[in-house]
């Protein structure tokens, strides 16, 4: 059975946090380990051009995240481990999923229409402000996940988004140009997605409101001690639901800790004494990384050469074939090459059955699936969203019954969809 590809990264344009570690670092280190699985990590600096135009910050940040992944646990000796930058053919890959995505579907963007409101909000014109690298940031991402066509992508519930963007961006790809893209799908650890910050905002360096990953002792103590809580007295119960303090206690404590932390809570528990719980909580979970990640950051060296290691051969491998082929597939072929053209038997010969998914103007999702001669054997029905037509494929290239999703296309019958279906499993 082909390994599981699981895929994230974090921008570098601030140090990071503890919700860069919750919610996206620790998730995908411990997936590591698993049998079956391969893992793809990467520093989005390409993306931090877009929050940031500080170029020290950047680099700074860059070797700051570096150092954390490998504290925290990563091995680059089983992992992919690379900087976005240095994978020239994603950038190359973002074009080509720019021909193929509709302004219609980047302008519904969240981040792109939050701006816009704001503008419009403040009496501005609705684009004042926004450069092509926000409006563009969904196709990138796609360009980062379909590059290694990953199965899943551990994001927060803010970037779901953009995953099922990504799967439509390569749907429409895989209509066009044959299936070359895996659909992708999200992995949330729903108590831990989106950690609050010190003002019960999302923890995040947009709000300045982070706690930093590798503050000194004291300066973790002093941070935690600042977080906003309501003036509820000692001994008066208090809420969990929306409460920072209890959800970052809850993202670094076992099941069982987090129980008795509840009971505290409905106990009235002071807040001098539920900060100085989540303190000694971090402390003891963070010390050891911290003096891990203090040795790496002093090391700048090492982990160049680690990130320069790991993308050279990830390019081998993958990125630069993988391109390749892509670049085949849409025409961006050398002329003294295959000018003649095929025959019917030849194109016959190379013509295999196949799923295509696609959006239509009712922003319905749909898939097809056509024989080697490119006639139409199944139609689907309309799906509100691409991951539920892509499941529905799934079901049957398995072996469900195809009518709860599909029906004939005239003329066809059951023994066509059968002999359809079996060459596609043979492959």
């Amino acid at each position: 059975m082909a390994q599981q590809r699981i895929l994230t990264g974090i921008t570098p344009s601030g140090t990071p946090h503890l919700g860069n570690y919750a919610g996206a670092i620790r998730p995908a280190v411990e997936a590591s380990s698993r049998a079956g699985v391969e893992s793809f990590y990467f520093l989005s600096d390409y993306h931090a051009l877009i929050k940031t135009s500080d170029p020290a910050r950047v680099q700074r940040s860059t070797l700051e995240i570096a150092a954390t992944w490998l504290a925290a646990g990563l091995d680059p000796g089983r992992v992919w481990f690379y900087r976005q930058s240095d994978i020239p053919e994603i950038p190359e890959l973002t074009w080509l999923l720019t021909c193929v995505s509709g302004k219609g579907l980047l302008n519904r963007a969240h981040a792109y229409k939050a701006a816009v409101d704001k503008n419009s909000a403040e009496g501005e014109e609705p684009d004042a402000g926004v450069t092509m690298g926000l409006f563009m940031y969904p196709v990138l991402m796609a360009a980062d996940i379909l590059m290694f066509n990953a199965h899943k992508v551990p994001v927060g519930r803010d970037q779901i988004q953009h995953l099922e963007m990504a799967r439509d961006i390569a749907s429409s790809f895989n209509y066009r140009y044959g299936e070359h893209f895996v659909l992708p799908e999200a992995a949330i650890d729903d108590a831990v997605a989106t950690l609050p910050g010190l003002d019960g905002r999302k923890m995040s360096k947009s709000y300045d409101n982070t706690i930093p990953l590798f503050a000194s002792e004291a300066e973790l103590k002093k941070l935690i001690y600042g977080i906003v809580t309501d003036s509820k007295v000692p001994g008066e119960p208090k809420e969990t639901e929306g409460s920072a303090l209890f959800q970052i206690y809850q993202a670094f404590a076992s099941a069982e800790e987090t129980t008795a932390m509840r009971a505290r809570f409905a106990q009235g528990i002071a807040w001098g004494e539920a900060k100085e719980a989540l303190f000694d909580k971090l402390e003891t979970v963070l010390a050891p990384i911290r003096a891990r990640y203090e040795a790496l950051i002093a090391d700048p060296e090492k982990i160049e050469r680690i990130l320069q290691e790991g993308a050279a051969r990830l390019r081998e491998k993958y990125a630069t074939p993988f391109t390749r082929r892509l670049r085949e597939a849409v025409g961006l072929r050398r002329l003294d090459q295959g000018l003649a053209a095929k025959t019917e038997t030849q194109v016959k010969a190379q013509a295999r059955p196949q799923f295509k998914q696609y959006r239509e103007n009712d922003g319905l999702f749909y898939f097809k699936l056509t024989d080697g001669a490119n006639r139409l054997l199944l139609q689907s029905r309309g799906f509100t969203s691409p991951r539920d037509a892509g499941q529905a494929v799934a079901a049957i290239k398995n072996g469900a019954a195809f009518e709860e999703w599909a029906a004939l296309a005239d003329g066809v019958n059951n023994a066509d969809i059968t002999r359809a279906l079996e060459a596609l499993r043979a492959e």
